[in-house]
């Protein structure tokens, strides 16, 4: 009798705290509310100007909504089209990527394969004077965008300043449903060796994995590399698809757990697999997130391929669409969610993660162990662990400065000005004497060519003259500095055969489009080499 007295009185006392939690909750939020309408309605009574509502309204809802994660976001009506661009990757326009520095024309940098631009005959390099009769000088480059896009079926008319031959032309294009597709590139590396580049997980991508996967198997393929590195993620959805193509069906994926329990759910597949023997190797790196860590994450915990490359970034939060007030939306952090042993993607916290934005380095002693179906053993903290790490190349600081910098860019597109044409892609090489021509460019160009040795110079330099040791130093910096400069021609020579591979890619993709300069990326992606080196027997159990 005393036991269950102590039991009832321990469950009054629980449901006590939570009641008195629920109320108090409820009333800091109802507080809230009440203290934000009487500074909004004080505001309107007597500030001295009129109320920029929109911008007020829009910037408290976003530094409100800052202050969860990254994720948590407001959408409201008038963006609902980069929503719908965000969930399928779809558009309307004429399937072009421009290039437009204030005060300039609008230029045309990269049709895309089949697109309404292509279709027309813009190519890189050709310069629109203006859209439907408006000048693009003096628009933003929004605007400009803005003009181009429309609804499907629609006709736009450019006037346009070919680049080869300066003719002005007037050229109608009429848009399409444009379809960035997440498979960007799907072939054989070698007799037996399938390999699919896959870029988001929007809406079918898992259909299109799946045709792919069964295209490859046609030709041969014995194993295949599913390419994730760079890969945000999207649809959970979409992930739970594709792994269920490896899986038997009924599997676990993926769990979600939020801030009700009542709401916890478990993801398992829905259909049959269409191979559940083909040895996969699937590659990641701190670009990979989201969805793709539940692909690794869910392949990793099922011992059904081996992982290889650098940790993923480690988001492991779900986000749901939630309709609001005046056709706006809230894309809304809900749950967290678990692979397959129980390991949670999500970083431990946001302090421990890179200049990236990637989770950083968490000691073992923060994290904790979990077994694969197999029986290895892998960690929490943040992110999916490959099985085997395969670091990728480190490229200098010049090469970051002329493709981030966008030298490599205006290169390119003055290029398809000067030459019409490419030779196929198996035969085109971007040569040390091709490179002579990028010199001469490059020279004309401003850049930050220093060296990552200088800019610590420059750095150190700045630190001594704020400790007030400059001074006395003097005759040893100067001699460091002269010893650390270096002509910018001597530098771009130096670099030549990091620089190279970038040209030749971006002039690929100018003349033969996205596939062909997938093609060249691959020529020189030496993760990828050594990833297909490596024994995969000796990783996971029961391999045959």
């Amino acid at each position: 009798m005393k036991r269950i007295s102590i039991i009832v009185a321990a469950a009054m006392a629980f449901f006590a705290v939570q009641t008195a939690s629920a109320q108090s909750k409820g009333f800091k939020l109802g507080q809230w509310k009440e203290i934000h309408n009487s500074v909004v309605k004080e505001l309107n009574n007597s500030y001295v100007d009129s109320l920029p509502v929109d911008r007020m309204m829009r910037a408290s809802i976003d530094a409100m909504l800052k202050e969860l994660d990254p994720y948590t976001i407001y959408i409201p009506e008038e963006e609902n089209e980069d929503l719908q661009m965000m969930l399928s990757n779809t558009y309307g326009g004429i399937g072009a990527i421009i290039h437009k520095p204030d005060g300039t024309n609008v230029t045309i940098n990269e049709p895309y394969a089949d697109s309404p631009a292509s279709k027309a005959g813009l190519r890189c390099g050709d310069e629109i004077v203006a859209i439907d009769g408006v000048p693009t000088k003096d628009l933003k480059i929004k605007e400009s965008t803005d003009r181009m896009k429309g609804k499907p079926g629609t006709t736009v008319v450019f006037t346009v300043k070919k680049g080869l031959t300066g003719e002005i032309v007037e050229v109608p294009v009429v848009r399409e449903r444009i379809h960035m597709p997440d498979v960007e590139y799907a072939g054989m590396l070698d007799k037996t060796t399938g390999y699919i580049l896959q870029g988001g997980f929007t809406e079918n991508v898992s259909g299109d994995i799946r045709a792919k996967v069964l295209e490859l198997k046609k030709q041969g393929m014995q194993r295949l590399v599913l390419d994730l590195r760079g890969n945000g993620g999207g649809l959970m959805g979409e992930a739970i698809k594709i792994v269920s193509l490896f899986v038997p069906k009924g599997t676990l994926v993926v769990s979600a757990r939020g801030n009700d329990p009542a709401l916890s759910q478990e993801y398992h597949t829905q259909s049959e697999p269409i191979d559940t023997e083909l040895p996969i190797i699937i590659l990641i790196d701190s670009g990979s997130a989201s969805a793709s860590e539940i692909v690794a994450g869910a392949i990793q915990d099922h011992d059904r391929g081996i992982i290889m490359g650098t940790r993923s970034y480690g988001k492991g939060l779900v986000q749901s669409i939630k309709p609001l007030a005046y056709n706006g939306q809230m894309k809304i952090t809900t749950s967290k969610y678990y692979t397959p042993s129980g390991r949670c993607v999500q970083a431990i916290d946001y302090s421990h993660r890179n200049e990236d934005g990637s989770v950083g380095h968490i000691p073992d002693s923060l994290t904790k162990e979990f077994k694969t179906a197999g029986g290895r053993i892998v960690r929490d903290g943040g992110g999916i662990t490959p099985d085997i790490t395969i670091k990728a190349p480190e490229y200098s600081r010049l090469v970051y400065s002329l493709v981030l910098g966008g030298v490599i860019d205006q290169y390119v597109i003055d290029y398809c000005k000067r030459n019409a044409t490419l030779p196929a892609v198996k035969d085109f090489h971007y040569t040390a004497e091709d490179f002579e021509d990028f010199i001469k460019f490059a020279l004309t160009q401003e850049f930050d060519y220093r060296s990552s040795a200088k800019t610590y110079y420059d750095q150190m330099k700045k630190e001594l003259e704020r400790d007030g040791l400059a001074d006395s130093m003097k005759d040893q910096l100067d001699a460091l500095a002269k010893s650390l400069e270096i002509e910018k021609e001597q530098f771009l020579r130096l670099k030549m055969e990091e620089i190279i591979p970038f040209i030749e890619e971006e002039l690929a993709t100018r003349y033969w489009f996205q596939e062909a300069g997938i093609k060249v990326r691959l020529r020189y992606d030496e993760q990828l080499k050594k990833a297909l080196t490596q024994d995969m027997t000796l990783t996971l159990p029961n391999a045959q």
